[in-house]
């Protein structure tokens, strides 16, 4: 196929926009030709900034599906709970799909979307950004070569700042499992368990056991005196470490896109705007503790393998900064590394008196100086444009790359977070997964 793949935006969003944004660096790869969304702001600049015709724009992917195949793929960004009713129409009408993660909220909806990818021989590829990241791809071709031989246990680890989890998890979009119908595990560490279940790609998750709670983030934690809307009615405005004024007026730039999207409609708001907003009854100007969250802000994980390997994963919400960690310990040798600093550790086992400290070779990664994050800009550290494109190959029928997730790989990480789940709430107890 000579000419660019041709894709609709459904779901107008930052993740949609992001992906879509292959078309404007690529455009022999990609080309955006419309746009299904119920805000006509969001329609009229996905128009505005691709160029295609009104006649392009629909409401609803409901919509779009009753005009047949328009074009050779879309790009899903809708929200977690809407993939179910935005994907099964679009499948059926023949499109190929790009869709984020996590592509379902439960297990049945899973299955649901799943079996419809396979009815229509459609090929959805899901959003697991994190595989393309030079970091963690870099990990997966040195453990898929065998150099650390069979893994025996991996830990991962993420800390999630006290802005991020403040602004969606707390006060934002996915702090409330009954309005957004997802855990915090399977909204933020999809992609962590996803990661795990990569690297072990030679066995499967067997069991799995987990724990966590709501620890921090409730209202018998207020300070004492704290108002209701922080930038309204709280003396403490200018001094707790969680407020409204010193996470978004102060940092007005910062999460951007979820904080200030009442404003959308805005070209160019302004300060006075945003304390504004931060004034009203914005969800995002509430006091923190006492919002209507019920996710957990910490979770620990333990999986068990048909190998007889094991692996864990911590997710712990409210840290000063983000970091994710890995550690891979396998019969030959192990990798340690942290993401955020793009650079890993391996040590292969040598007892010879070379070694270093007589014990193993050491050899360090460092992506930043070797030129490997070359080329590999923009969000989730260099993995978002490397997944746009790396569609594209999967929809040409080219050869992907070892990071590609049809929707078909991705089950296994997903079941393992149902599971997860359905242990926290049953107080730790083990839970098969049949795979």
């Amino acid at each position: 196929m000579n000419r660019p793949i041709t894709a609709i935006i459904v779901g107008a969003g930052h993740r949609a926009f992001v992906y879509s944004e292959l078309a404007k660096t690529n455009p022999e790869m990609l080309k955006i030709v419309g746009v299904a969304d119920p805000n006509p702001v969001r329609r009229q600049k996905a128009r505005e900034y691709f160029g295609f015709s009104e006649e392009m724009c629909f409401s609803s992917a409901q919509e779009l599906a009753k005009h047949g195949k328009l074009a050779d793929a879309v790009i899903n960004g809708t929200m977690d709970e809407q993939h179910l009713e935005t994907a099964i129409p679009l499948l059926d009408a023949g499109y190929d799909m790009l869709l984020e993660k996590p592509f379902a909220v439960n297990e049945e909806e899973m299955w649901q979307i799943v079996n419809c990818a396979k009815r229509n021989d459609a090929k959805v590829m899901i959003c697991h950004v994190l595989r393309y990241t030079p970091f963690y791809y870099a990990i997966k071709e040195r453990v898929a070569s065998g150099e650390i031989g069979d893994i025996i246990n991996i830990q991962t680890t993420e800390h999630v700042s006290y802005h991020h989890l403040s602004t969606s998890y707390v006060r934002g979009k996915w702090a409330n499992s009954k309005k957004c119908h997802t855990t915090m595990l399977l909204a933020k560490c999809c992609h962590d368990l996803d990661i795990m279940m990569w690297l072990m790609s030679d066995t499967k998750p067997v069991s799995i056991s987990s724990f966590g709670s709501r620890f921090q983030f409730r209202s018998e934690n207020a300070p004492e005196g704290a108002g209701t809307v922080c930038m309204r009615d709280c003396p403490l405005v200018d001094t707790c470490d969680f407020s409204t004024k010193r996470l978004y007026i102060d940092h007005p730039d910062r999460w951007a896109f979820y904080v200030w999207d009442a404003l959308e409609n805005k070209e160019n708001p302004t300060l006075e705007d945003k304390i504004a907003l931060m004034k009203s009854d914005s969800p995002y100007a509430r006091c923190i503790y006492k919002c209507d969250n019920d996710v957990v802000d910490h979770q620990s994980v333990l999986v068990n393998f048909a190998s007889g390997a094991t692996g864990t994963h911590n997710m712990v919400g409210g840290s000063a900064e983000p970091r994710r960690n890995i550690h891979i310990i396998g019969t030959k040798g192990e990798i340690f590394g942290n993401f955020e600093e793009s650079k890993f550790t391996v040590l292969k086992i040598d007892p010879s008196p070379q070694a270093h400290h007589e014990e193993c070779d050491v050899e360090e990664v460092d992506l930043r100086v070797t030129g490997d994050m070359v080329g590999a800009y923009g969000g989730h550290g260099g993995g978002d444009e490397r997944l746009a494109a790396d569609f594209v190959k999967f929809i040409r029928g080219e050869q992907p790359s070892l990071a590609c997730t049809s929707i078909f790989d991705s089950v296994a990480g997903h079941l393992s977070v149902y599971r997860a789940d359905q242990s926290r709430e049953d107080n730790g107890a083990p839970k098969k997964i049949e795979l």
